[in-house]
């Protein structure tokens, strides 16, 4: 302990006799972090949080979504789909925005809140950023809307069928019903048992058309698409001054610290005989 407090004691009397040179390297590394914040590129960073869409019809025991939170992770981080992005909006894949949209796009998976994916992407403006934000999301869109296609079709043909069977279902039973009273004995008898039986099928087949119904509403089956609004703070994501003013500082003492002992060592050395 008496030995920590001699050496703190040595550096402050070596930080007092060589101050000019701890000063001097201090503001110069000041000077730099001054200079690299007012000359750097600023850029603002976009928030988005995208819902997989889904299709209510899925097999039991599968996924019904459009594509696994995983493999739309993957297919996000493909070069490929991030120049279809680019091209989206314009840019082509080896211009600076482009770099800087790869560059700087960032993913999170939320599985347990939908699942969502938390997507961060910086641009040159706050209204560059927030474009890049959706038009990757608006692609995301355009792909899958391919993938869920066919599911949906099948979906709202059997729709239809079950519909159209239980619209002939429905005048089956009226016919029956109209013949109940010109049928005597065992016709009658024979007419009325049909005639349960088609009041079993039709209520069968409309438990089936309002479940297809519900699986196919918006609760059940959408798109893909934003969760919430897209996010851009005021302030800009980089250079973020008061961080680099922190570690300026922090290297500028350092520094200014290792200078002040080095020119100390290097005047003792130079006095010995």
């Amino acid at each position: 302990m008496e030995q920590d407090e001699i050496y703190l004691i040595d550096l402050w009397r070596t930080l007092l006799r060589e101050w000019k040179w701890f000063v001097a390297l201090l503001v110069l590394v000041l000077a730099v972090t001054f200079a690299f914040i007012h000359t750097a590129k600023r850029q603002w960073e976009a928030t988005a949080w995208i819902q997989i869409g889904q299709v209510g019809l899925a097999p039991p025991g599968q996924d019904p979504k459009v594509e696994p939170l995983a493999r739309v992770l993957e297919r996000l981080q493909l070069v490929p789909f991030q120049n279809d992005v680019m091209k989206r909006m314009g840019y082509s894949p080896d211009t600076p925005e482009a770099r800087l949209f790869r560059k700087s796009l960032k993913l999170e998976p939320l599985p347990y809140a939908g699942p969502l994916i938390k997507l961060s992407v910086r641009g040159l403006t706050p209204q560059q950023a927030q474009q890049f934000a959706q038009a990757t999301v608006e692609q995301l869109r355009a792909v899958h809307q391919g993938v869920e296609a066919a599911p949906l079709k099948l979906a709202h043909k059997r729709l239809d069928e079950v519909q159209s069977d239980l619209q002939n279902a429905m005048s089956s039973r009226d016919q029956l019903q109209q013949s109940t009273g010109k049928g005597a004995g065992a016709d009658t008898a024979l007419i009325e048992s049909a005639l349960a039986r088609k009041d079993e099928e039709i209520h069968k087949l409309q438990e089936t058309r309002s479940d297809l119904a519900a699986r196919l509403s918006a609760n059940y089956t959408y798109e893909t698409s934003l969760m919430w609004p897209i996010y851009v703070p005021d302030h800009q994501a980089f250079p973020n001054p008061v961080l680099m003013w922190g570690i300026g500082l922090l290297v500028g003492l350092l520094l200014g610290a290792f200078a002040a002992v080095a020119r100390n060592a290097a005047r003792r050395g130079g006095s010995r005989p």
